[in-house]
């Protein structure tokens, strides 16, 4: 190994050194706020990210509730987006559900997960299933999100991997290095991560910048898109 390689990584290790707790954060009782906002910094509306945990009666692992919801929009046209899923053991998911509205088009879809089996049914609420082949641990992309802070806070950077959104898609996350980001007038220490997300309609990158505290808290997220970059700032 040369002396710049060693020396990066070196300091690849030094920028996580000291976000590594003693032990994973549970995630229980979380409420997280966000704006959505134009590429001029103007707020398109907001989003609330949430997490309980609990324990079954018939298990010591913890089951996992997230959701999330969205509502933004211009005149003439609004977007609604309601998201719940279940997880256990090691953020594997055991249930999506998918509720959106954008302008006319609507979406209400349930995802069920067979880890047993390794498959996923998916179908609209009330309505016939498909059945979709898929591994024995596999997570929705809000399970994912849980998922990833998780890894972080352990020190680690997750694998490339499948997730669902409705369709299946392939995601992969890398280190982009320690930034200093504002999320209202304050100046934060966060740790950016360079997300590309592959799927049959989307081929799409994006930056999500996670904070330095125990339970890696998600505090902006950009998006490129043909307009500008849109993002989803944290609301302290």
């Amino acid at each position: 190994m040369t002396h710049n390689a060693l020396r990066g990584l070196l300091l690849l290790l030094a920028a996580f050194a000291g976000a590594v707790p003693s032990s994973a954060p549970i995630f229980d009782n979380e409420q997280l706020r966000y704006s959505i906002n134009w590429p001029s910094g103007l707020s398109l509306g907001e989003a609330q990210l949430n997490a309980t945990s609990s324990k079954a009666p018939e298990s010591s692992s913890p089951r996992f509730h997230f959701s999330f919801d969205l509502d933004a929009g211009v005149p003439g046209f609004t977007v609604s987006d309601r998201y719940q899923s279940q997880a256990i053991d090691e953020f594997c998911s055991t249930e999506f559900l998918r509720t959106t509205k954008h302008g006319t088009q609507k979406v209400d879809e349930k995802m069920t997960f067979v880890p047993h089996d390794g498959t996923v049914k998916r179908g609209a609420v009330g309505g016939q299933e498909t059945t979709i082949s898929a591994s024995t641990c596999s997570r929705d992309a809000l399970t994912f999100l849980y998922y990833v802070r998780r890894e972080l806070s352990q020190g680690r950077i997750p694998p490339r991997q499948s997730v669902f959104l409705g369709a299946q898609y392939e995601i992969s996350v890398e280190f982009g290095g320690a930034q200093t980001i504002r999320i209202g007038d304050k100046p934060v220490e966060a740790d950016r991560m360079n997300a590309s997300v592959k799927g049959s309609v989307a081929n799409i990158g994006f930056e999500v910048y996670f904070l330095k505290d125990r339970s890696r808290t998600p505090a902006l997220v950009r998006v490129p898109l043909e307009l500008g970059t849109f993002s989803m700032e944290l609301v302290k």
